[in-house]
């Protein structure tokens, strides 16, 4: 299958760290003042009050012809003098951190990344609030938890596609001005999400239990009722949560990320109060937590639509796409899509392997993972900052390939402080507080055992998350997908290995550990390459107009 994909736009959009580039719009060459005669009548004949040009990226008003019947040229003059001023504004706010010496770098990508964490980390708060409040009661539901999680949460976060794709698609209308295809575009994408949530709804509820059954193994198999509930009662909310996701990133694609952060921090609020309520003083243990995050992930989307009904936009209208749009966002998405897999793939295996040692291993498994998770999301900003600022510097028409390599420089110093300090605080919470997940001593021993992969495994994580920003911002995407592939061929080898020597837990962090560093080296090798993205003058083979997904 070959579809075109979008280009990256050649002014990088620094109000937002979040904003996923939209493709580039050309503008028409303004005259200047002295043509600007010449230029008015070349005009009569195609306008009399409203001029749009052939390929829509903007629209226009010209007083062409003033009620006397003669052309107004000082009005028109004001306008493109106007006009050229916001250009030069834009510019210097495009060209302002590449020119920045880097400790101011750094401190504007932490001022732009602020909101951005918070998005990234309710996802993750949500489940680390489950995992709390049941490792308080029951150690066999804390342990059904880790494969249950799986099940809901790593599938979910196979079609963040979606996001990406609507980000994109709704930055590109919004650069056009075209108020009704940005309409059109949520409207398909609310459709698409809607569908997907449904055929979520629909494997969970048939093949749920044995997807259980296959992630537990033998040895586990008492976890399959308690996993199972959890997993039927979350699978109702998936055409919620994915409709959300929708909202959310077309909010990002505006450049607003106060109105879904808002959001996500009210539906944190109500899952951590309903599991308080509903496991701890009524009772209901895995039950209540997951109708708790039911309700709370409906709650989120409801308030994403309405935070675009407020921008003038319609949540509620959906519209099935064409047969070319939705290819449109098959190949914007695939990339993504295959590294997302990839990741999902290694933390599933990672998870089955951790659930056939036994309860009170899965147990401890669960806990450092979802600390691990709540830990890494605080990286995931600096992958949208990449994404958001390098375009210009690679791509754009101030190419400028030693600024990029300076904001990269930023960016990993950044990720690597940011490494450190959560590989100490994300060590020190099980080793010195291990009683706030759970209080049962041979669950905290295997925790315990895992410390040192676990910290150095974190540490890495932020800048990886640099280099990656940056590999995708450079549109390398090809690459991207064939080093994740084999850092999970790798990874899925390395698993093999400590579980047939009979290394346990400890073992599989050590893989996991494997796993993070080789996505590291690769993408670190692929940017200090003389034919990287960074270092090669010819950008063109790094141009892709035509994606090629299977």
């Amino acid at each position: 299958m070959q579809a075109k994909t979008f280009t990256y736009p050649s002014l990088a959009h620094l109000q937002n760290p979040n904003f996923t580039p939209s493709p580039s719009i050309h503008l028409p060459q303004r005259p200047t003042s002295s043509s600007t005669l010449r230029y008015h009548r070349s005009l009569l004949s195609s306008c009399s009050g409203n001029f749009r040009p052939q390929n829509q990226s903007c629209r226009w008003k010209f007083n062409c012809i003033s009620p006397s019947g003669e052309l107004n040229y000082e009005s028109n003059e004001a306008l493109v003098e106007e006009e050229e001023e916001e250009e030069k504004i834009v510019k210097i706010k495009g060209e302002g951190l590449a020119n920045q010496s880097i400790w101011n770098q750094i401190k504007e990508i932490v001022v732009f990344t602020g909101p951005a964490t918070g998005l990234w980390i309710c996802g993750p708060l949500m489940s680390l609030i489950d995992t709390a409040v049941i490792g308080q009661g029951s150690s066999i539901e804390l342990a059904a938890l880790g494969p249950a999680t799986v099940v809901c949460d790593y599938t979910g976060y196979v079609f963040m596609f979606l996001s990406v794709a609507t980000s994109n698609m709704v930055a590109t209308s919004l650069a056009r001005r075209d108020k009704k295809e940005v309409q059109h575009q949520i409207s398909i994408l609310l459709f698409i999400g809607l569908f997907c949530g449904f055929l979520l709804l629909f494997l969970t509820r048939f093949f749920g239990s044995w997807a259980l059954t296959a992630l537990s193994g033998p040895k586990s198999a008492h976890l399959v009722p308690a996993g199972n509930t959890y997993v039927q009662i979350r699978g109702l909310g998936w055409p919620a949560v994915l409709v959300g996701w929708v909202a959310q990133s077309a909010s990002l694609g505006m450049k607003d990320s106060w109105g879904p952060l808002k959001a996500l921090a009210v539906a944190s609020a109500i899952n951590g109060i309903g599991d308080i309520v509903l496991c701890i003083f009524l009772g209901y243990g895995i039950t209540g937590a997951a109708w708790a995050t039911l309700v709370s992930q409906v709650v989120a989307a409801y308030m994403m639509i309405e935070a675009l009904n407020k921008k003038g936009y319609n949540g509620f209208s959906i519209s099935i796409p064409s047969l070319n749009e939705l290819l449109a966002v098959l190949a914007l998405a695939a990339p993504i899509f295959i590294t997302l897999v990839s990741k999902v793939a290694f933390y599933s295996l990672l998870i089955y392997f951790a659930t056939s040692m036994g309860t009170h291993t899965v147990a401890a498994h669960q806990v450092m993972l979802q600390t691990f998770g709540m830990c890494t999301i605080w990286g995931e900003p600096l992958s949208q900052t990449a994404q958001s600022f390098m375009p210009e510097l690679i791509h754009g028409v101030n190419r400028s390939l030693a600024k990029a390599r300076m904001l990269l420089k930023s960016l990993v110093t950044i990720g690597a402080t940011l490494g450190l300090a959560l590989g100490i605080i994300g060590m020190a919470v099980p080793w010195f507080f291990p009683n706030i997940f759970t209080h049962d001593p041979k669950i905290i021993q295997e925790m315990h055992k895992v410390l040192l992969p676990y910290f150095l495994a974190l540490a890495v994580t932020p800048s990886t998350h640099s280099l990656e920003g940056t590999l995708l911002a450079g549109r390398d995407l090809r690459y991207i997908s064939f080093s994740m592939n084999g850092c999970f061929v790798i990874g899925v080898l390395l698993l093999l290995l400590v579980n047939a020597k009979g290394y346990g837990l400890r073992g599989c962090w050590f893989a996991l550990m494997g796993f993070q560093w080789g996505r590291f080296s690769l993408a670190l090798l692929r940017l200090l390459s003389p034919n990287g993205i960074l270092y090669s003058e010819d950008s063109r083979q790094y141009e892709v107009n035509k994606l090629r997904a299977s």
